[in-house]
């Protein structure tokens, strides 16, 4: 059983930056999609970043795209999202996320919160204007 802990969310000014990362335990296979998702209130859990920790292959929404990075540290099965230039929209519960890898999946799978088997408890961002 995979188990997800998030941390490093927190409230930072327009602009700002900050940085999740992603403890996972418990992994048996040895490859995985691992994303992060987020989820406004009132609004519907959406994928911004995915990444395949075997080749490093990533996908990232268009709401996010040149402003976050996602990265892994397969030593310390650790999943990163480097998020800069945050702006207020941005604020939200943000979650890991992880699948075992069967066979390649397209962007949109890859950002699609149903591929998803384990998921985290989330990790607060709040970014004020």
């Amino acid at each position: 059983q995979v188990q997800l802990v998030e941390s490093g969310g927190g409230s930072v000014q327009a602009g700002g930056s900050l940085r999740l990362s992603c403890a996972a335990s418990g992994y048996t296979y040895s490859a995985y999609y691992m994303g992060w998702f987020r989820q406004a209130p009132g609004k519907e859990r959406e994928g911004i970043a995915a990444i395949l920790t075997s080749g490093g292959s990533t996908s990232y929404a268009e709401s996010v795209k040149g402003r976050f990075t996602i990265s892994q540290d397969n030593a310390k099965k650790t999943l990163y999202l480097q998020m800069n230039s945050l702006k207020p929209d941005d604020t939200a519960m943000y979650y890991c996320a992880a699948k075992r890898f069967y066979r390649p999946m397209t962007p949109i799978q890859a950002l699609g919160r149903s591929s998803y088997d384990y998921w985290g408890q989330g990790t607060q961002v709040t970014v004020s204007s």
